[in-house]
C-alpha cells in the first residue's frame, strides 16, 4: 500500500501549512511530559524480556530518525521465522496525560515535500522511543512463523527490550538478519496477488530547478521497499485476526472498488497504451508496470481511485460491520507505525491484552475512528495541496503551450488528463472523450492560489 512521495525542498509550503492550521510547536505541557518520559529511560524496562541478543536491524530512508520497526529473519524448517520489533510508544505515554491529549489532537504525522509535522515530540519520536542503532529500547515483539506457502502463525507477542545493530537504507546490501527478505517478500507478494490484493507502486517524484524553469523526475520504488512493506502488511493481518478472534479491536477497512471505477480505469489504460488482458487482475497489472515511465506512473495514480473509502472500524463484543481491507484483500489493522499514527498504539495495546488473555483496553476506542478520519482528511488535504502547488510551480512559465495528453476520467464539467511531458496528471475544462488521446492547452498556472487549468486545444 505505497503512498505518494513528492520531494520539493526548494518550494515554500508555509502558506499551505497555515491554511491547514498545522501545528508548529508542541504545547509546553506535552513537551515537558515528553522530556520527562525520555529522561526516565529504562524505568519502563522492568519486567520486560531481554531480547537484545537478537540481531535486529532497521530499514528506512537515509534521513529517517523516527524508526518504528526493526526486523530479524531466519529460515525455520521448510518455512521462516519473522521477528518484528515495533517501537513501544505505550511505554512512554500514560492515557490522559498531556502527551496523549496532544497525540489525540494531531492523530498522525503530516508529511509535506519540505518536511513533516510529527505526531510526537522529536525527543521521543526521533530519540528515546525510536529504534535507533546501538541503543537499548522498549519494543513490542511480534514473532510470526510462516510455512512454505506463506501461511502465518503467531508464535509470541510480548513487551521486550531490543537493540538494533544497524540503520540500513534501501540502497545498501542486505546483511544476514535481512538476507531472506527478498525470498519472503516475493512469497508474500504472490500470496497477496492470489487473494486479489492491490498495491500501488507510486514513483518517487522530485521537482528541481532546470535553467529558468523546473523539472519533474520520476523514480520507481525499489523492490526492497515493497519487500519491507510486506512484513508490515503481514503483521497487520495477524493483528487483525487477533482482534477479530477476541471480539475487540480497531481494523483498517476499505470497501471493494465499484465496477464503474474499474471500467473507467480500463479506458484509461487504453488511452495510455497499456495492454490489460481481461483475465488479468488489477493487482497483477500494477505489479508488472514500470512506474518511472510517465504513462505507467499516470496509470498508477489513476488506479488510486479504486482504493477509496478507507476507514477505521472499531468494535467491542460484537462483529464489525466491515472486516476487509480491499487493498490487502484480507482483514487488516495498523500496528506497525506507532511513532507516526495514533491508531497503531491503541491497536497494539488491544492485541497485547487479547494475546495474554486479559481484558483489552477500550478507552477512546469508539472515538478513534472519528479522530483518525479527521486527521486523514488533513493529511489528504496536505497531499493534494502540495501536488497542486508543485504542478503550478512546474508549469507557471508555460501558459499558452499545448501538450499531448491521455484522457483518464471525465464528468459533466471537467476531465482528468495525463500529460506526456511533463509527467503530471491534471484537470481540464470540458468533457473529453474517455480513453482517447488529445491535445490540451495550459491556460493558467498560478502558484499563489495553487491553480492549474487546462482547456481543449483549438484544432
Amino acid at each position: 500500500m505505497t503512498t505518494r512521495r513528492l520531494h520539493a525542498p526548494r518550494i515554500d509550503f508555509t502558506a499551505l501549512r497555515r491554511e491547514l492550521e498545522l501545528p508548529t510547536e508542541f504545547p509546553a505541557a506535552a513537551q515537558f511530559a515528553a522530556q520527562a518520559a525520555a529522561q526516565r529511560g529504562h524505568d519502563q524496562d522492568k519486567g520486560r524480556k531481554d531480547r537484545t541478543d537478537i540481531g535486529f536491524v532497521t530499514l528506512d530512508p537515509p534521513s529517517s530518525r523516527d524508526l518504528d520497526q526493526a526486523v530479524h529473519l531466519e529460515k525455520r524448517n521448510k518455512g521462516y521465522r519473522v521477528r518484528y520489533a515495533i517501537a513501544d510508544v505505550g511505554a512512554f505515554i500514560t492515557p490522559g496525560d498531556p502527551l496523549d491529549v496532544e497525540a489525540n489532537r494531531r492523530g498522525q504525522t503530516i508529511y509535506l515535500p519540505d518536511g513533516k509535522v510529527p505526531l510526537h515530540p522529536p525527543v521521543l519520536s526521533e530519540g528515546a522511543a525510536s529504534l535507533l542503532p546501538d541503543q537499548t529500547r522498549p519494543a513490542v515483539l511480534w514473532t510470526i512463523d510462516l510455512d512454505q506457502d506463506g501461511e502465518p502463525t503467531l508464535t509470541a507477542l510480548e513487551r521486550v527490550l531490543v537493540r538494533s545493530r544497524a540503520k540500513l537504507n534501501y540502497e545498501e546490501a542486505l546483511p544476514e538478519p535481512l538476507a531472506l527478505l527478498p525470498e519472503i517478500g516475493e512469497l508474500l507478494i504472490e500470496r497477496g496477488l492470489a487473494r486479489g490484493a492491490i498495491d500501488l507502486p507510486m514513483p518517487d517524484q522530485e521537482i528541481e530547478p532546470d535553467g529558468t524553469g523546473w523539472r519533474l523526475t520520476l523514480e520507481a520504488p525499489r523492490r526492497v521497499e515493497e519487500y519491507n512493506a510486506q512484513i508490515s502488511l503481514l503483521t497487520g493481518r495477524v493483528a487483525a485476526q487477533i482482534m477479530l478472534t477476541g471480539g475487540t479491536g480497531l481494523l483498517r477497512t476499505m470497501p471493494p472498488a465499484p465496477k464503474q471505477a474499474v471500467d473507467t480505469l480500463r479506458k484509461a489504460a487504453t488511452a495510455l497504451d497499456i495492454a490489460w488482458p481481461h483475465d488479468e487482475s488489477v493487482g497483477r497489472l500494477l505489479a508488472r508496470l514500470r512506474p518511472a515511465e510517465p504513462r505507467d506512473a499516470a496509470f498508477v495514480q489513476q488506479a488510486a481511485d479504486l482504493l477509496r473509502g478507507a476507514a477505521y472500524t472499531a468494535f467491542h463484543n460484537e462483529e464489525p460491520e466491515q472486516r476487509i481491507h480491499a487493498g490487502v484483500a484480507a482483514p487488516y489493522a495498523h500496528v506497525t507505525a506507532p511513532l507516526r499514527r495514533l491508531a497503531d498504539r491503541y491497536a497494539t495495546e488491544i492485541c497485547l491484552a487479547l494475546h495474554a488473555g486479559t481484558e483489552p483496553p477500550t478507552e477512546n476506542l469508539k472515538d478513534l475512528p472519528r479522530t483518525m478520519a479527521r486527521t486523514d482528511r488533513t493529511a489528504n488535504a496536505a497531499d493534494r495541496g502540495a501536488v497542486d502547488l508543485v504542478e503550478a510551480v512546474l508549469l507557471q512559465g508555460r501558459v499558452g503551450e499545448t501538450f499531448e495528453a491521455a484522457v483518464l476520467d471525465t464528468d459533466e464539467k471537467r476531465s482528468t488528463v495525463a500529460l506526456d511531458e511533463p509527467p503530471v496528471r491534471a484537470r481540464c475544462d470540458g468533457r473529453l472523450a474517455l480513453g482517447t488521446r488529445t491535445r490540451v492547452q495550459l491556460i493558467e498556472a498560478t502558484p499563489e492560489t495553487r491553480t492549474v487549468r487546462f482547456a481543449p486545444a483549438e484544432v
